[in-house]
């Protein structure tokens, strides 16, 4: 872990802990040995720092490859172990890197929706994150984050009241060999679905 990394993750917890009274649901199951693909719900810029804080390791994040072309932010979000991504398909690039790092222990944190929700609704699956998992091969750990829609939705600029939750869910392997006689473009959706469905059935305290 960075200093840099450090120093984020004190400050959006005592912001997470301090102003939207957050909870953890199975904390328990943020603390495993190995890799894992940490798959959630998306609805507020809050969800990336506030799902990293709760994990007692560092994590690693994917970014808008854009947001790189700034130096300063370039720089933060390097040292805040942020992954460049393109939003519309992955690049080889990109999935090189999150193999490698996964590979070698790491967690990575990806958001199977592809985009913040519109109205704090689950959105389907973009069939991108089945492709991560499947050529990764790593055990994928869903998690569902509450409140931070209320708390600053894609329709507000500044952070309103509110109660953040994250739940936990079960670390999983998904069976490839099963479904390895599917067509590559079947095969992701497959895999993106079956996350999302966990995701959906984590359910609000």
């Amino acid at each position: 872990m960075t200093l840099s990394y450090a120093i984020g993750k004190q400050l959006f917890s005592e912001l997470a802990h301090g102003l939207f009274d957050f909870r953890i649901v199975n904390a328990g199951g943020l603390h495993f040995d190995g890799p894992a693909l940490i798959c959630s719900n998306h609805a507020s810029f809050l969800d990336p720092p506030f799902i990293g804080q709760a994990f007692p390791d560092a994590i690693h994040f994917f970014a808008r490859k854009s947001l790189f072309s700034n130096p300063l932010a370039g720089a933060i979000l390097r040292s805040w172990q942020s992954i460049p991504i393109d939003r519309d398909k992955p690049d080889p690039s990109s999935l090189k890197t999150t193999i490698r790092l996964l590979k070698g222990g790491g967690r990575v944190l990806m958001f199977p929706e592809g985009t913040r929700s519109f109205d704090g609704q689950l959105l389907p699956a973009e069939p991108g994150v089945g492709l991560f998992i499947a050529k990764a091969a790593a055990p994928v750990l869903p998690v569902r984050i509450y409140g931070t829609y209320e708390a600053l939705s894609r329709n507000h600029k500044l952070p309103r009241p509110a109660s953040i939750t994250l739940v936990v869910g079960q670390l999983y392997r998904p069976d490839l060999a099963s479904i390895a006689h599917l067509p590559a473009k079947d095969l992701y959706k497959h895999l993106a679905d079956e996350v999302m469905a966990r995701i959906a059935a984590l359910p609000q305290p």
